[in-house]
């Protein structure tokens, strides 16, 4: 993909220039990033994790062809060109299937690396890095690479079977795994320098011994811990001088820069100086669902405020239920009193209730809160109060009062901090 290439070429020759990337699956959110990429005149990258969308469905019950077209679609009916979107596949890799054996679960892997490349995702991140059923753990540096260059083998060998141009790659990995932090945070080490060249030039000799050196020439970057991080009510903040030697380090890696995952609620001025130090790929995904949940809250609030009881969706009651009934997406991550995680349930930084906006019961009353705020619409005072935001550029003539519109507008508003870091 040569917009990303000479994204990479132009950081590496100085130039404050980088991409921001939406991992999210949530109509609205990509409604929203579409519309923030046409208006900003920009390309739009928008990734699927392993777990999210998969040959067997995923947590989405997306394949990966399904997905492309699905977010092509949402793209093209806000007005983005299909040559302006960029879909990549995250954390590629054994992960979904780690319980099983080694061999079965990297067969799996392959297949889904082959369904990402026929689909048409242009940039593949190979993760390789968790153990599976009978291996050691941590896994060595180089069983990782071999693996990741397994994954390559396959990525190509559909590439040039189907007729298409192969993906540009991303290697390397960070911790946790796809997911987010599970517990609380203090402090992050910083990858070490050496680790990284290290693991590049085994990634670079695993390449070569399966066949497949020329795409060492089309690896874009290497994942790598800058220091940030959140977990579900703290963020670890970028402090460029920790990260000052990891950033120098990456320009004696021939065509490299880093790509930072886990960026999610780092200020302004720290996604700048991330893009400035060389991280020129910033990872953003709870922190848009995070954006749209307190935009629907907002409207939950002046439904409450505006319509009787008997007319309201309940939304937020319905929400809550059904994560009490179907705990899977958060129970594991959630600890604490029922109180601490009735409030994670609702405000974590994870936003684990992003899980839930699909279900059946939630969907549901979701709509009828949109519909509700359409076929009667609040007075300006109760927007005002719950959405000061955007009830100000509704008084100006700029956002339309549509309940949909008011959740994108506050997803726009986190990314604007990322278009305005990487922005050349």
């Amino acid at each position: 993909m040569s917009l990303l290439l000479d994204i990479v070429a132009r950081n590496r020759a100085g130039e404050r220039i980088g991409i921001w990337s939406a991992c999210s699956a949530q109509r609205l959110v990509l409604e929203a990033c579409a519309e923030h990429a046409v208006r900003a005149g920009t390309p739009l990258l928008v990734e699927a994790t392993c777990n999210q969308v998969n040959q067997e469905g995923g947590y989405t019950g997306l394949q990966p062809a399904g997905f492309h077209s699905w977010v092509l679609g949402l793209a093209a009916e806000r007005g983005l060109p299909p040559d302006r979107l960029i879909l990549g596949g995250d954390h590629l890799g054994p992960n979904p299937w780690r319980a099983l054996p080694a061999d079965e679960a990297m067969d799996r892997a392959e297949a889904m690396v082959r369904a990402y490349v026929v689909a048409g995702f242009a940039k593949i991140h190979l993760d390789a890095s968790m153990a599976c059923a009978g291996d050691p753990s941590p896994l060595p540096d180089t069983l990782i690479a071999e693996r990741a260059a397994r994954l390559c083998a396959a990525a190509e060998a559909a590439a040039r079977d189907a007729g298409l141009p192969p993906p540009v790659y991303v290697v390397g990995t960070e911790v946790p795994v796809p997911g987010g932090a599970h517990e609380a945070l203090d402090h992050l080490a910083v990858t070490d320098p050496g680790d990284v060249a290290r693991t590049v030039a085994l990634h670079r000799d695993a390449f070569a011994a399966h066949g497949v050196a020329s795409a060492v020439e089309r690896i874009m970057a290497v994942v790598v811990q800058p220091g940030v991080e959140f977990g579900h009510a703290a963020v670890v903040p970028f402090d460029p001088p920790r990260a000052a030697a990891l950033s120098r380090a990456v320009l004696d890696l021939p065509g490299l820069v880093y790509e930072a995952h886990s960026t999610d609620y780092q200020t302004p001025a720290a996604l700048a100086a991330l893009v400035a130090g060389h991280f020129a790929v910033l990872k953003v995904g709870p922190q848009l669902s995070f954006a749209m949940r307190e935009a629907i809250f907002a409207l939950a609030a002046i439904e409450d405020e505006w319509l009787p009881a008997g007319r309201r969706s309940g939304v937020r009651r319905v929400l809550e239920q059904t994560m009490l009934d179907r705990p899977a997406h958060w129970q594991p991550y959630y600890a604490g009193t029922p109180q601490q995680q009735r409030i994670a349930r609702a405000f974590s930084l994870s936003d684990r209730c992003r899980y839930y906006w699909t279900e059946p019961p939630v969907a549901a009353a979701l709509t009828d809160l949109f519909d509700n705020l359409r076929e009667t619409p609040p007075p300006w005072p109760l927007l005002s109060q719950a959405m000061p935001g955007e009830a100000r550029e509704v008084l100006e003539g700029r956002l339309a009062p549509d309940p949909e519109a008011l959740v994108r507008r506050r997803v726009q508003s986190a990314i604007d901090g990322y278009a305005r870091a990487c922005a050349a």
